[in-house]
C-alpha cells in the first residue's frame, strides 16, 4: 500500500501526491516540514516560499532529525519567469509508524512547469563559505512530545519558526561553553566527498579514572550510533597503558549523501560528564549531463548487490535541470508513457513490473506533473479547488458554479451530509444565481477534513486544512548567576495561554515528575521553572521550546567561599584508644569526604563521621595500626582541602589466645611435622627470641627452627620426637618495651604392650580373664583395650570387641566347648593401637547346663505333687542326660531324691508323701559336666487336694451376639476351669442339642461347638453349663444365622400430581432372620423398561419420587435390605404413573403395542482365530435379541465359569470374550451360547494358540497334570507331522 500522499496546489487543479515505496522495500518513515518563511529580501520580491523536496534517506542506514536551511535562489527560466527556488527547513523523524501526510504551508499556488522549463533551469552555484548567506548547517531539535496537544495524532502537523524570521545570524556571538572535564581531544567538524571514509577522533584521560569512562556517539540529537555499526559505520576503542589515554574512533566508510549532519560525542564516568558536537559535510562529485530513460531512471540501484534497496531516484532529481534533449538511439522501443496515460491508476504497479521499473514512488510523482485533459461536467460550471487552506479560528467559503441552477445539490464531509440546522452557525449556505456556497465559520482542528458536493449524479471533491498558529515567545528567559542554596526563577512569556512548552537543560529535557527537584508552572501566558535549593548541578543553559521559537539562557551557580577556622592537628595515640580528628570551616552547610591515605573513609560501626553546622569530626572508637596515615578532608567541591597525620604506638605483645589452645598447651603425634605460628603485634616490629630452657633456638637449625617474619613468628620441628616434650619461652623486644610467653609442647605416641593376661575362671563357652595396664602410656591416657582370641591350633585370630573396654577384666563368650584357646591384649590411646601382648596360657572351656526353667506345680492329691517344668536355655556341649527331682519337708535342710533314675521327661509326680505335709521341690539337669544349680518351686505346696469351683471364661466376642451368613461355617471355642475336671452340658432353647445338627467336643478346659454349614434353624440361644460337684456355672451364647431378606409384600402408587409420585409399601414377610436396613427404590420408563435408581439406603415405608419428565408413563419397583444385602427380587407396581401437564388433561388413545420379542439370533459370527503364546486374544461376536439373552461361553463345550484367565463382556448386543496370555492348552473350539424365554442360538470358532510351554512353564501356571500330559502328546504329534 502506497503512503498517503502530500497535496500540492497545481495549476491545472490536480493534487500532487508524494507516494511510498512499494511494499517489499523498507517500511517509509514519517515526515514533519518545518518551514522558515524566506528573509524580507525575497518578500520584497515577490518570492514565496515553496516547500522543499529534499531527498529522503534510503535503508539500511537510518537517518537521525536533521534540518538543513537552505540558501534563498532565483533561477530564471526561459521564458524570463522568475520561479521560486525550494527554501526552508525539511526535518525528517524516523518512526515506526507510518502513513503520515504532509501538506504545503502557503495557500497559493507555485507557477506552472513543464518539462521543457524543467530541462532549461540550471543549478545554483556552489556557496561560499565566506558569504553570509551560505549553506548553512543547522541543528534543530524536535523531541516527539514537543507536539502540542492540538497537533498530536494529526497526519498534517506543521511546525512553524516564526513567520517572516530571517535565518539565525551567523556573526552572533556564541556563548563559550565551560571546559570538558573528561575529554583532552575532541573531534573536529569535517568535509568529505560522496563515497569517502573519513575517522573521527575523541582522546579522555585515565589517569584519575579507576575503569573505563563510557562513551557514546549520537546523529542528531537522539540516534545512538552504537545500533546502527555494520559495513559503512564502525566504533573502535583502544588504550595505551604507557600514556593511560583512552582512545575512541568513529569510521565512516563510503559515506553517503544522507550521512550529513551534526553528530555528538558524549562521554561519562560516575558523576562526570562531557561531551563535543561537530558536523559533517557531504561534498557532491561533479558529473556531467546524463540521458534519462524512463526505465532506467525509475530502476533501483545495484539490484541484487550489497546495496540493493537504495533508490536511485534521487540522481533524477538533482540533476533534472541539467537535462538534455534524449537522444534518437536512447529511445526505449516501448513508449511506457503513452501506456500509463492511457491506463487506470490500479494498473501502474502492474505496468511498472512489466517493464522493469521499480521505483513507483517516482514513476507517481512525474504523472502527477503530467496535465490530464479534464473532461467537461455538465453539472458543474466550476468545481471546487483540489484543497483550501485556512487558519484556526478563521472562516472559509467553498464555491461551486452549477450549469443546471435547478439541480438539488448536496455538500458532505467525509462522507457523512452536512445538513442546514436552525440555532447553528457553523455551516452557512449561500445562493448567488447558478453559484452555490458553503461558509464554514470559526473552523477548528476537527474542520481539517475532506469535503465534497454532488449534484445529481455527479460530484465533486476538495480537501480544507486548518493551520494552527505557532505559539511564540513574547519575553525570553534572562541569564542567573547566583550561589548554591538560593532559589532559582526562569520566566518565559509567550503568545498563546496555555500553550505546551518544553524546557531544556543542555539539550535534555528537564524532568518535572513528583521527585524531581524542578517545578514548573504556569499563569496565563507566563511560564515558570523554579529550582528551590540551588546546586552546582544546576549549573548550565537553559531553553525553553514553543512551537513558534525558543529562548534561552545560561545558568551559573558557583560555590560560597571557603574559611578554615581551625585546621587538622597531628595526633599520636595509643594503639586501641580512641581517636577523634576536628577541623572548623565555612560555610557550614558544605559536606566533604574524608581521606586514609588516599582512601576513601567511609562511616561503620567503628568509625563516626559528624557534621554540625561548621564543624566536621572524624571519630574511631578504638585506634588500630591500620588507621595510621596521612588524614586529608576535602570540602565538597572546593579544590581546597585540610591535612594532618596520624602515629600509632603499640608495645609488643603476644597473642597465645589466638591459638585456641587449652593451658597453652600444644600436643602432637610423634613422627609428625610440627609447625606452630603465633601472632604478635607492636610497632615498631619486635625482635623475638625462641628458648628451650636455657637453650635457645635458631633460625638456622636443623630439626628445630624458629622463624620470624611480618606480624607472626613460628617454630617449625620437622619430625617430632618425645624429647621434644617441654615448655618453650618466647621474648618480644622493642623500643617501646619486652612481653614473654610460655607455651608447652607434648609429643605423645603409641602405649607399649601389656603384659600377658591372665584366666582364672574357664566356663562352658566362657571364660573370665584379667590382665595390668601397660608401662608406659605414651604420653596420654589409655582410653580402653581390644581384646583378640584364637584356637591355638589355629593362626587367625579374632577380635572380640569393636567397642574399647576400659576395665582390666573381660569375659570372652561364644566359645566351642572342648576346644582350647589363647587370649591376647591391645592398649589403645587417642594416638593409636599398641603392639599386642603375648598369648595367655592355653585354657579348654567345659561347663553343665543352666538350670531348668519355670517349674511350676501341674497336680496335687491327699499323697502326690505333680510338677512341670521346662528344659534349660543353656545346654552344654555335653548335652542333657536327665532330670533329678528332690524335696524336703518345709522347715528342714534334708533333701530327699524323689527318682533314683534321672527321668528325661520335664513332668513327674511325687509320690509317698503324708497328707496335710509342707514340702518344698527343686529340680537339677544332669550331663556329663555334672548337675546344673537346682530350679526350686517359690513356695511350699500343702499335700492336700484341692477342690476348683467351675467358672466359664466366655470369650468378649460371644458376649453379643455371633451372627453368621446362611452356609458359612461356625466354630465356637469357649474355654473354663475347675477341680477336678467339670461336667460339661448345652442345651439350645432349652432342649438337648441334636449332635447330627451340631458338633460339641469337651476336654479338660475347654469345649468346642462347630457347625459345618450353617443354616437359620440353627439361631438361638445355646446354654452352656460346667459342674463339679454342687458347683455349677453358666453361660448362654446366642447364635444368629441370617440371609438376604424377602421383597416387599405391597407396593401401590398413592398419588400423582406435577412430576411427583408417591409411594407406600408395606415391609417383607421374611426380614432374613435380620432387622430390615432399607429399601431401594428403582424407576422404568414404560417405553424402555430400563430400571434406573431413585434413591437407595430408604428407611421409611412411603416416598415421593421427584423431578419425573412430563408426559411419561413410570413403573417403580423397591427392594428391601438387611445387613447381608439387597433382596434377590423386587416388588413392583401393579399399574403405572403417567406424568401429565398441570391444568391439561390429555387422553391418550389407544394403541396396540408391538411385540418385540424374539429369539436369538447371531448377526455377527465368531471367526477362526490364530493367537501367539503369552499375548491376550480376544473372540467377538454380535446377537440381538429381545429380552435381552444370557450369554454363556464354553471351550470344547464345557462352560467357561470363574475363570480368572478369561474375560467377558457384552455391550450392546456385542460379545466379547478376552483370553489373558494364552497358552498352547488354550487352543480349541469356543463357543458362544445366547438363551431368552423364546429360544437359543449358538456359534463356534476355532482357535490356535502358536508358541508353547515346557513342562515346567506349564506347572507353574496350574495347569492340571492330565492336561499337561494331553497337551505334550498332542505337540508331539504337530512335530512329526511337520
Amino acid at each position: 500500500m502506497p503512503e498517503p500522499t502530500k497535496k500540492d496546489e497545481m495549476p491545472n487543479g490536480q493534487a500532487e501526491e508524494s507516494v511510498a515505496p512499494e511494499s517489499n522495500a523498507a517500511p517509509p518513515l514519517p515526515e514533519i516540514t518545518l518551514e522558515v518563511s524566506p528573509p524580507p529580501e525575497a518578500v520584497a520580491e515577490g518570492k514565496e516560499p515553496v516547500e522543499t523536496v529534499g531527498k529522503k534517506p534510503e535503508p539500511p542506514e537510518p537517518e537521525p532529525l536533521q534540518a538543513v536551511v537552505a540558501q534563498e535562489q532565483s533561477p530564471t527560466s526561459e521564458n524570463g519567469s522568475n520561479q521560486p527556488q525550494p527554501g526552508g527547513v525539511e526535518v525528517k523523524e524516523k518512526a515506526e509508524s507510518a502513513n503520515s501526510a504532509v501538506k504545503e504551508e502557503g495557500p497559493c499556488p507555485p507557477p506552472k512547469l513543464d518539462d521543457d522549463h524543467e530541462a532549461a533551469t540550471t543549478p545554483s552555484p556552489t556557496p561560499q563559505a565566506e558569504d553570509a548567506n551560505s549553506l548553512k548547517k543547522l541543528s534543530v531539535d524536535l523531541p516527539n512530545d514537543s507536539v502540542p496537544v492540538s497537533a498530536m495524532g494529526r497526519k498534517d502537523s506543521v511546525w512553524s519558526l516564526g513567520d517572516g524570521q530571517a535565518p539565525e545570524d551567523p556573526d552572533k556571538p556564541i556563548d563559550t561553553p565551560p571546559l570538558s572535564t573528561l575529554l583532552i581531544e575532541k573531534p573536529q567538524s569535517a568535509t568529505v566527498p560522496v563515497g569517502g571514509d573519513i575517522t573521527f577522533v575523541a582522546k579522555v584521560e585515565a589517569k584519575d579514572l579507576l575503569r573505563k569512562p563510557t562513551i557514546k556517539w549520537f546523529k542528531g540529537k537522539w540516534m545512538d550510533l552504537a545500533s546502527k555499526t555494520g559495513k559503512h559505520l564502525q566504533l573502535k576503542e583502544t588504550f595505551d597503558r604507557f600514556t593511560k589515554i583512552h582512545t575512541f574512533e568513529m569510521h565512516i566508510i563510503k559515506a553517503k549523501d544522507n550521512y550529513a549532519g551534526n553528530y555528538r560525542c558524549e562521554v561519562s564516568y560516575k558523576d562526570k560528564f562531557d561531551s563535543c558536537s561537530f558536523d559533517l559535510e557531504i561534498k557532491e562529485v561533479g558529473q556531467g549531463s546524463q540521458n534519462i530513460d524512463i526505465r532506467s531512471a525509475f530502476k533501483r540501484s545495484s539490484e541484487g548487490q550489497e546495496d540493493a534497496g537504495e533508490l536511485d531516484f534521487s540522481g533524477l532529481l538533482k540533476h533534472r535541470n541539467q537535462r538534455e534533449p534524449k537522444q534518437q538511439d536512447d529511445t526505449p522501443e516501448v513508449d511506457v508513457w503513452e501506456i500509463l496515460k492511457g491506463a487506470r491508476p490500479d494498473e501502474y504497479e502492474k505496468i511498472a513490473f512489466m517493464y522493469g521499473i521499480t521505483d513507483l514512488r517516482g514513476l507517481l510523482r512525474r504523472m502527477k506533473k503530467i496535465p490530464k485533459e479534464e473532461k467537461k461536467s455538465e453539472a458543474f460550471a466550476k468545481k471546487l479547488e483540489p484543497a483550501y487552506q485556512v487558519d484556526k479560528g478563521g472562516k472559509i467559503r467553498l464555491v461551486v458554479d452549477l450549469a443546471d441552477p435547478t439541480v438539488e445539490l448536496k455538500w458532505y464531509k467525509n462522507g457523512q451530509e452536512i445538513r442546514p440546522t436552525p440555532n447553528q452557525r457553523k455551516y452557512i449556505f449561500e445562493h448567488k444565481g447558478t453559484q452555490r456556497i458553503m461558509v464554514i465559520n470559526n473552523c477548528g482542528m476537527n474542520d481539517d477534513a475532506a469535503y465534497s458536493v454532488a449534484a445529481g449524479d455527479e460530484k465533486c471533491t476538495t480537501e480544507l486544512f486548518v493551520k494552527e498558529l505557532p505559539v511564540k515567545i513574547v519575553k525570553g528567559i534572562e541569564p542567573v548567576k547566583t550561589t548554591v542554596n538560593e532559589r532559582i526563577e526562569l520566566e518565559c512569556e509567550v503568545t498563546e495561554e496555555g500553550a505546551q512548552v518544553k524546557w531544556m537543560k543542555n539539550g535534555v529535557e528537564v524532568p518535572t515528575g513528583v521527585r524531581s527537584r524542578y517545578r514548573v508552572k504556569s499563569e496565563g501566558t507566563k511560564h515558570f521553572l523554579v529550582i528551590d535549593d540551588a546546586s552546582r548541578e544546576d549549573t548550565g543553559t537553559y531553553s525553553i521550546m514553543a512551537s513558534g521559537g525558543t529562548s534561552e539562557a545560561h545558568v551559573q551557580v558557583d560555590l560560597k567561599p571557603l574559611k578554615i577556622y581551625q585546621d587538622l592537628q597531628d595526633m599520636k595515640v595509643l594503639l586501641g584508644q580512641p581517636i577523634a580528628l576536628h577541623c572548623e570551616i565555612f560555610p557550614g552547610n558544605v559536606p566533604g569526604r574524608w581521606y586514609r591515605n588516599g582512601q576513601l573513609i567511609q562511616p561503620n560501626d567503628r568509625i563516626n563521621i559528624i557534621h554540625r553546622n561548621k564543624i566536621h569530626r572524624l571519630e574511631i572508637a578504638a585506634g588500630s595500626l591500620h588507621d595510621a596515615g596521612d588524614y586529608t578532608f576535602i570540602p565538597e567541591g572546593y579544590s581546597q582541602s585540610l591535612s594532618a597525620k596520624l602515629h600509632i604506638i603499640d608495645p609488643p605483645r603476644v597473642h597465645l589466645d589466638s591459638l585456641n589452645f587449652p593451658d597453652n598447651t600444644v600436643t602432637i603425634v610423634a613422627g609428625n611435622k610440627l609447625r606452630l605460628e603465633i601472632p604478635i603485634t607492636g610497632e615498631p616490629a619486635p625482635r623475638v627470641v625462641w628458648m628451650k630452657g636455657e637453650r635457645v633456638i635458631l633460625e638456622s637449625g636443623h630439626r628445630v627452627r624458629a622463624e620470624t617474619y611480618g606480624d607472626q613468628t613460628s617454630l617449625t620441628i620437622d619430625v617430632s620426637e618425645r624429647e621434644d616434650t617441654g615448655n618453650y619461652k618466647i621474648v618480644l623486644q622493642n623500643e617501646a618495651g619486652e612481653a614473654t610467653a610460655s607455651i608447652k609442647i607434648k609429643v605423645v605416641d603409641i602405649p607399649d604392650a601389656p603384659e600377658a593376661p591372665l584366666v582364672p575362671v574357664v566356663g562352658g563357652d566362657w571364660c573370665s580373664m584379667t590382665w595390668e595396664p601397660p608401662k608406659y602410656d605414651g604420653g596420654s591416657p589409655i582410653l580402653g583395650y581390644f581384646i583378640e582370641r584364637k584356637k591355638k591350633q589355629s593362626s587367625r585370630w579374632m577380635r572380640l570387641n569393636f567397642d574399647l573396654i576400659k576395665e582390666v577384666s573381660f569375659d570372652p563368650k561364644k566359645m566351642i566347648e572342648g576346644v582350647p584357646y589363647e587370649v591376647r591384649i591391645f592398649a589403645v590411646n587417642a594416638i593409636g593401637v599398641s603392639k599386642p601382648s603375648e598369648p595367655s596360657k592355653a585354657f579348654t572351656p567345659l561347663a553343665v547346663t543352666s538350670e531348668p526353667t519355670m517349674l511350676v506345680v501341674d497336680d496335687v492329691t491327699d499323697n502326690t505333687v505333680t510338677v512341670k517344668w521346662r528344659p534349660p536355655e543353656t545346654i552344654g556341649a555335653a548335652g542333657l542326660d536327665g532330670y533329678l527331682v528332690e524335696y524336703c519337708i518345709e522347715g528342714g535342710d534334708d533333701w530327699v531324691v524323689s527318682n533314683q533314675e534321672l527321668t528325661e521327661k520335664t513332668r513327674y509326680t511325687i509320690t509317698g508323701l503324708n497328707p496335710g505335709s509342707k514340702i518344698l521341690v527343686r529340680v537339677k539337669a544332669i550331663n556329663a559336666a555334672g548337675a546344673s544349680a537346682p530350679r526350686t518351686l517359690q513356695h511350699s505346696v500343702m499335700v492336700k487336694e484341692v477342690i476348683e469351683p467351675p467358672k466359664i471364661r466366655v470369650p468378649r466376642h460371644l458376649k453379643q451376639t455371633y451372627t453368621r451368613r446362611v452356609g458359612e461355617a461356625v466354630n465356637l471355642v469357649v474355654p473354663f476351669m475347675g477341680k477336678p475336671r467339670p461336667k460339661v452340658m448345652w442345651l439350645k432353647d432349652g432342649a438337648p442339642i441334636e449332635p447330627t445338627h451340631v458338633s460339641i467336643r469337651n476336654t479338660d478346659c475347654d469345649s468346642i461347638i462347630f457347625i459345618r454349614k450353617a443354616e437359620r434353624s440353627h439361631s438361638g440361644k445355646y446354654e452352656m453349663t460346667v459342674q463339679v460337684e454342687n458347683h455349677v456355672d453358666t453361660a448362654i451364647i446366642d447364635i444368629q444365622i441370617i440371609d438376604l431378606p424377602g421383597p416387599p409384600q405391597c407396593v401401590k402408587i398413592e398419588d400423582v400430581w406435577g412430576g411427583n409420585v408417591a409411594l407406600v409399601w408395606t415391609p417383607p414377610k421374611d426380614s432374613g432372620n435380620a432387622p430390615i436396613t432399607g429399601y431401594t427404590i428403582q424407576k422404568a420408563d414404560k417405553k424402555t423398561m430400563e430400571w434406573y435408581t431413585c434413591i437407595e439406603h430408604y428407611h421409611r415405608t412411603c416416598i415421593t419420587i421427584t423431578e419425573l419428565v412430563v408426559g411419561n408413563e413410570y413403573f417403580f419397583r423397591i427392594y428391601s435390605e438387611n445387613m447381608c444385602g439387597l433382596s434377590e427380587a423386587a416388588t413392583q407396581t401393579k399399574k403405572s404413573a403417567l406424568i401429565v401437564k398441570e391444568g391439561l388433561q390429555v387422553k391418550t388413545p389407544e394403541y396396540n403395542d408391538r411385540d418385540f420379542k424374539e429369539p436369538p439370533k447371531f448377526t455377527q459370527p465368531l471367526i477362526n482365530t490364530f493367537a501367539i503364546a503369552g499375548y491376550n486374544a480376544t473372540l467377538n461376536c454380535s446377537v440381538r435379541a429381545n429380552p435381552r439373552p444370557k450369554v454363556i461361553w464354553m471351550k470344547n463345550k464345557i462352560v467357561i465359569v470363574d475363570d480368572p484367565r478369561y474375560r467377558m463382556f457384552s455391550n450392546q448386543g456385542v460379545c466379547t470374550l478376552e483370553i489373558r496370555k494364552p497358552s498352547p492348552y488354550d487352543g480349541g473350539l469356543y463357543t458362544c451360547k445366547a438363551i431368552n424365554d423364546l429360544g437359543e442360538a449358538q456359534v463356534d470358532c476355532k482357535l490356535e494358540v502358536k508358541g508353547g510351554f515346557t513342562f515346567y512353564e506349564l506347572m507353574q501356571r496350574g495347569v492340571p497334570l492330565n492336561l499337561i500330559d494331553k497337551y505334550m502328546n498332542e505337540a508331539k504329534v504337530v512335530e512329526q507331522q511337520k
